[in-house]
């Protein structure tokens, strides 16, 4: 007995040892462990299970796909060439489910469909309705992470514990609570040297001149309407801790038979609208809710309703104490968010001061029957467009979207426009007027560094962050879309067991080494990637005249040749090994194409001729641009097979030529 008791005594006391540091927490154990199940999060959890890594992700709600699944379903594309790896599969899958080839306007449950595809296929682990409470460390590394139930906080915490942290929430939480460096706001123009971070006063979704900013127009003594700041504006280019707007992307459906009504939200308040009363007045002309709101459609009768104007779903100004804001205080604006925005709706359908026209539109939609339906039919993510931004081992600044800077350690492309939404709505000569909102481009897809997504490595040296990366409040509006932190969280993953396998910190891994296996494995399971031949490619070959333009292509640039000019463009693919591939043509819009031009394509032993009609292509969603299917054949390993391009010998208008995909049986799951 006195031997059993030791040994029972014993095991007690490893147990102790072995367990966390607090009686009660369970303890979880990983080699990586992702926070936020983002679109990011779904990815890189993925990546790290598939390349053999034991992953967990940690979802502090009960959703998985962040604004991908959160209504955004009309994607931020930007250039669907910087769309790599498992987020071009993400929107193959997509395609899939709809019967196309990819698919770039979606409904909310059916993304969050595919990212549940991607947890049961990774094998990983999701842990939901936890947050992060505490992050430990030692010797400048992540031992383990303390996390309390978000929803019953009395609960007793969990403990996650791994080699490797990634983190992929919108807010940077795991992040901040690591110790890291990191911004909030607008840095100064004078801070790496830009024209167009900080401060900015511009026409875009702006208010029209005239409009009285006071509760009794002309009295200044009444007080400011509603969301009017009474801050000053300060000189343009002066960096603040103002933050953009946030909104929701508002799914609404158009179909009777998947209507829930809109109704009058608890807590409603008119006189949150009064300003919209007024910019009704200054646009007599403007009768359609497609003036105030960008009503994008998406498959079966549905909406992804996004901010237009001077006066829309962004509740400017209201989200400055988001950022760092303790959990009950995010909430707390949260719920005025939600409140603001189905207030709005209802006001549109409801309120007798609305012009009639505007009334009868709204009427026609009703909250989706099918989506949402453990949230009352609305999106359980609020767009935080922008939150805290690491201040990393490198900065991405404007130079670097205008290309006046390229990283040499790119892992990721971004090719938005410089994008900021509005972030103060103030009085400025006595009218009201929207500062924040940039949109600047003309630039092409960038890449983005590597020394982006690590701090610097006295301050971590096992964290790695694809969301709240390292870049300025301007860069990162090009950056901030849901493919891109795909990609980078993918780059983020690869980097993790990179790191794990060679012993070393995240600042110390080979980068030519993540570059070459997200190359090598774009899928990250062995599947075989595309080859891709662009009309910059030494392996695109011309004749005759062609006119270079610089955007609205597939990368960099594309061609055009005039129809009645002798011109061709073969496109030769380096091709691995033999099997069989479904050959795509990516075809730019372009308003003077002609109506119709011939494609061969060589397999290697017979030629097929194929008549491409321009008008017959349908482009959907933010893109200039579709693929066309070609057909399938089976090539030779090695560079006997092409698709050439070429110029009808009569007619008018310009034939263009951007970009060959050639996708291998067996990528598809």
């Amino acid at each position: 007995m006195i031997c059993t008791k030791k040994i029972f005594g014993t095991i007690t006391l490893l147990m102790l040892l072995v367990g966390s540091r607090a009686f009660g927490q369970a303890v979880m154990e990983a080699d990586i462990c992702l926070y936020g199940g983002t679109s990011a999060g779904v990815i890189g959890a993925y990546t790290a299970q598939k390349l053999g890594k034991k992953a967990i992700l940690i979802e502090p709600g009960r959703h998985l796909g962040g604004m991908s699944s959160g209504g955004l379903g009309y994607t931020d594309i930007g250039n669907k060439y910087a769309i790599t790896g498992l987020a071009r599969d993400f929107y193959r899958r997509i395609g899939r489910h709809y019967g196309k080839f990819e698919q770039w306007t979606f409904e909310p449950h059916v993304a969050e469909e595919v990212f549940q595809q991607y947890v049961k296929q990774g094998g990983f682990q999701v842990v939901y309705e936890y947050r992060v409470k505490e992050v430990r460390k030692q010797n400048g590394r992540i031992t383990e992470v303390v996390l309390e139930s978000a929803a019953t906080p009395a609960r007793a915490d969990r403990v996650v514990r791994a080699a490797m942290f990634i983190d992929c929430g919108y807010e940077g939480d795991l992040m901040a609570k690591a110790g890291v460096s990191y911004a909030v706001g607008r840095e100064d123009n004078a801070d790496y040297q830009e024209t167009i971070d900080g401060v900015q006063l511009m026409d875009g979704h702006q208010m029209p001149d005239g409009i009285d900013p006071y509760k009794t127009p002309g009295d200044p003594n009444s007080g400011l309407l509603w969301g009017i700041s009474q801050a000053k504006l300060a000189p343009n280019g002066t960096g603040d801790r103002s933050v953009q707007a946030y909104n929701y992307r508002i799914c609404l459906s158009t179909d009777p038979k998947n209507q829930v009504p809109i109704t009058r939200p608890p807590g409603y308040d008119s006189t949150h609208y009064e300003l919209l009363l007024r910019l009704f007045a200054a646009n007599p002309a403007k009768r359609k809710l497609n003036d105030y709101f960008i009503i994008s459609r998406m498959p079966n009768n549905k909406t992804d309703i996004n901010n237009r104007g001077g006066f829309s779903s962004d509740m400017i100004g209201m989200n400055h104490g988001y950022p760092d804001g303790t959990y009950a205080q995010r909430a707390s604006i949260i719920e005025d968010h939600e409140r603001y925005t189905k207030g709005l709706l209802y006001f549109y359908g409801h309120d007798p001061r609305v012009p009639q026209a505007l009334r009868d539109e709204m009427l026609t939609y009703g909250y989706p029957r099918d989506e949402y339906t453990d949230n009352g039919h609305w999106s359980p993510q609020l767009y935080v467009r922008e939150a805290r931004r690491l201040v990393g081992a490198y900065v991405m600044r404007q130079a670097n979207c205008e290309g006046r800077e390229v990283v040499r350690d790119g892992i990721g492309m971004a090719a938005y426009t410089m994008d900021s939404h509005n972030c103060q709505r103030l009085v400025v000569n006595g009218h009201v007027k929207n500062e924040g909102n940039v949109e600047i481009g003309g630039f092409g897809p960038y890449p983005i560094g590597y020394g982006a997504l690590t701090p610097k490595a006295a301050e971590c040296t096992n964290l790695l962050v694809p969301v709240c990366l390292s870049a300025t409040h301007i860069a990162y509006g090009s950056i901030r879309m849901e493919p891109v932190f795909m990609v980078l969280a993918q780059s983020s993953a690869v980097a993790a067991v990179q790191a794990i396998q060679a012993k070393k910190g995240v600042q110390q891994v080979d980068v030519a080494a993540v570059q070459a296996s997200l190359k090598n494995n774009p899928l990250a399971d062995g599947r075989p990637g595309d080859i891709l031949v662009d009309n910059e490619d030494a392996t695109a070959t011309r004749t005759g005249t062609w006119e270079s333009v610089k955007r609205g292509g597939y990368g960099p640039s594309f061609l055009k040749a005039a129809a009645g000019e002798e011109a061709s463009l073969r496109f030769t693919p380096a091709v691995p090994k033999q099997q069989a591939y479904t050959a795509y043509l990516y075809m730019p819009k372009v308003t003077d194409a002609a109506n119709s031009f011939r494609v061969t394509v060589y397999d290697g032993k017979t030629k097929k001729d194929i008549t491409v009609k321009p008008a017959e292509v349908i482009v959907e969603g933010q893109t200039s641009g579709e693929w066309v299917s070609l057909g399938k054949y089976t090539l030779p390993k090695g560079n006997k097979g092409y698709v050439e391009v070429s110029t009808p010998r009569a007619g008018t208008g310009s034939v263009v030529a951007d970009a060959v995909l050639w996708v291998p049986d067996g990528q598809a799951e």
